[in-house]
């Protein structure tokens, strides 16, 4: 049937190459239609010109509606690194440690090496240290920190990540930091404290960077999607743990495998609906193929490996 109060439900899939929607409407009836996420002849987004479609409503507002999205629009732009520029702060002495790793060889025999292109385009050296166990042991310099940060901003950057030795543990100087680094107008300021509040320094910091990265071109996206479902329409969207946030709380670190989570939860339902207990998942889309089991609970891992970024969240397996 419908939603209690008559409103259309949509279920959407936003992939790279094809936008997927599931409709049902006031008459209970199940619709579906399928896009090109990006067609020339098209103005407005595929999910938006699906629900127009699929709804029968021809020009003005949309009806009033609930919407659940899975989408691939920070996947993608990590796998093509078309993410925002990024400014990385770190502590002096680290610039280039997100950039060694952890030194292991995926492939041992391979001679030459090709590192993952670096998701940041600058590094700033923070004049600042603590130990283990929270001493200071080089105070913070803030001027120095600020004019660094007042020079990035001029240049054009808007994105920052702030990555500080055992910043995880004894958060203040990227607090701090943060503070002056919005003061300098930077509009996305992702810091490791709060992003990946977990030890070990190249994991926390991949994370950071990744969330800074992907954020703006998420929040462009759901912002723009928000803005023309207009205010009676509630979406929420599909993290890559599998569950579900308002578009206002889905960031860059959690959207990665949004899409696939949606079809691993999907596939999980459905099979157990069908009293088959263990399934093999394989989604074959324009853009990338995702391969996933189900053996009768959700497998999640804490740190996972994408386009050569860790990222220390947890996610669908």
């Amino acid at each position: 049937g419908m939603s209690e109060d008559g409103k259309w439900q949509f279920w959407i899939d936003r992939g790279g190459t094809f936008t997927d929607v599931v409709a049902r409407g006031a008459d209970g009836h199940v619709r579906t239609a399928k896009l090109l996420s990006e067609d020339p002849a098209r103005a407005e987004d595929a999910a938006v010109a699906a629900i127009r479609q699929l709804s029968g409503v021809g020009e003005g507002l949309l009806p009033p509606c609930e919407v659940r999205m899975g989408t691939t629009v920070a996947t993608n732009a990590l796998l093509e690194r078309k993410g925002e520029p990024t400014v990385l702060a770190i502590t002096r002495g680290f610039a280039d440690a997100l950039r060694i790793g952890t030194q292991e060889r995926p492939e041992l025999f391979v001679r030459r090496i090709v590192l993952p292109e670096p998701l940041h385009d600058s590094v700033i050296e923070i004049d600042e240290r603590c130990s283990a166990s929270g001493e200071v042991l080089r105070p913070l310099d803030e001027d120095a920190a600020a004019a660094a940060f007042a020079g990035a901003a001029a240049q054009g950057y808007r994105s920052i990540a702030i990555v500080l030795m055992h910043g995880w543990r004894y958060p203040a100087h990227e607090e701090r930091l943060a503070d002056l680094a919005r003061a300098a107008g930077f509009t996305q300021v992702s810091v490791s404290h709060q992003v990946a509040p977990v030890i070990k320094l190249i994991g926390r910091g991949d994370t950071t960077l990744v969330d800074a990265y992907l954020s703006p071109v998420l929040r462009r996206y759901v912002d723009a999607f928000t803005a023309a479902l207009g205010p009676q329409g509630q979406t929420l969207f599909m993290q890559s743990s599998g569950g579900l946030v308002e578009g206002a709380r889905f960031q860059g670190k959690d959207a990665v495998l949004s899409g696939p989570a949606g079809g691993i939860v999907g596939m999980a339902r459905t099979a157990e609906a069908s009293d088959a207990p263990r399934v093999i998942g394989f989604d074959m889309g324009g853009t990338s193929t995702d391969v996933s089991h189900y053996a009768g609970e959700f497998e999640r891992d804490s740190e996972t490996r994408v386009a050569g970024a860790r990222i220390r969240t947890p996610m669908l397996r």
